[in-house]
């Protein structure tokens, strides 16, 4: 039985014996080539060739569009383009969004309904009482600069925020004549109901836009005004309209006629809504109507 020494011995040799590879020429049997070799050379040689040969394909996969081809890759146009796709769906459906909100606002005008309408959006500047300046406490707390910071934030859709800032218009009465129905927010009656003669003209009361001039079976013919800064003004129970959908308009031209139309109507009447970012205000408070 042969020792181990001598079973390494014999590996040792036959890795490191001796080869000579010649290329002869067939004809002439000239000797063109020759090389010495061993196993180990052999063997060393071939796992630097296939180590190359794995390095260079993956960095050739890498680095190259060959890349593109191979399953599992991506290409970088298509990478950029889905990119893309994916801003251009998040700015749309902030658009529906927007665009839902507004369709909201028209159909609440149209139905003078909210879904709904918290106290605070039911104030009215008249609500506010008079505070006596010398109980109130002007040192704020931290806690309540943290809270004052978040309610000036959230006021920023408040109806007394709109309120004030919508006085500084100056609104044209639509009709002159005298209220038989006050805007009552509790009441859900959005509007001021302002009765006046039969075929009376009814103006607009601001520059704007028509976006809604159609017949509806509860109020009639009604035309809807777009105006700046979020204000929207609606004409119901009209006899007739002058003014299609997308006609221009400025404050005091003629849009309708005064009437009786629609099933809510009780004689000769315009009932005029005001709407701020899809809330409702009181009309009077900005327009004299007699």
């Amino acid at each position: 039985m042969s020792s181990p020494k001598k079973d390494k011995r014999k590996v040792k040799q036959k890795l490191l014996h001796k080869y000579r590879l010649v290329i002869l020429n067939e004809d002439t049997f000239e000797e063109r080539l020759s090389f010495q070799l061993s196993k180990l050379n052999v063997i060393i040689l071939t796992a630097i060739s296939t180590l190359l040969l794995i390095s260079g394909t993956a960095l050739l996969i890498a680095f190259t569009p060959i890349r593109e081809f191979i399953p599992g890759y991506s290409s970088t146009a298509l990478k950029n383009k889905a990119t893309r796709l994916t801003i251009t769906v998040d700015s749309l459906m902030a658009d529906v969004e927007i665009n839902d909100i507004y369709f909201k606002s028209i159909r609440n005008m149209l139905t003078g309904q909210l879904d709904s309408l918290s106290a605070k959006d039911a104030y009215s500047i008249n609500d506010i009482e008079p505070v006596d300046a010398e109980t109130v406490n002007i040192y704020a707390s931290q806690q309540d600069s943290i809270l004052r910071e978040k309610v000036e934030q959230e006021d920023k859709y408040s109806l007394l925020e709109r309120a004030t800032f919508n006085a500084n218009f100056t609104l044209f009465p639509p009709v002159s004549g005298q209220i038989s129905e006050e805007y009552n927010a509790d009441a859900k009656h959005y509007a001021v109901d302002i009765v006046t003669k039969k075929d009376e003209p009814v103006k607009a009361t601001l520059d704007g836009t028509v976006i809604f001039s159609e017949w509806s079976v509860e109020t009639g013919y009604v035309i809807i005004i777009e105006h700046s800064r979020g204000l929207i003004s609606v004409y119901k129970h009209n006899n007739s309209l002058l003014k299609s959908q997308g006609d221009l308009v400025t404050a005091g031209e003629v849009i309708a006629v005064v009437g009786d139309t629609g099933e809510f109507s009780y004689g000769p009447h315009l009932h005029f809504e005001l709407w701020v970012d899809g809330y409702p205000v009181n009309p009077s408070d900005y327009i004299n109507f007699e």
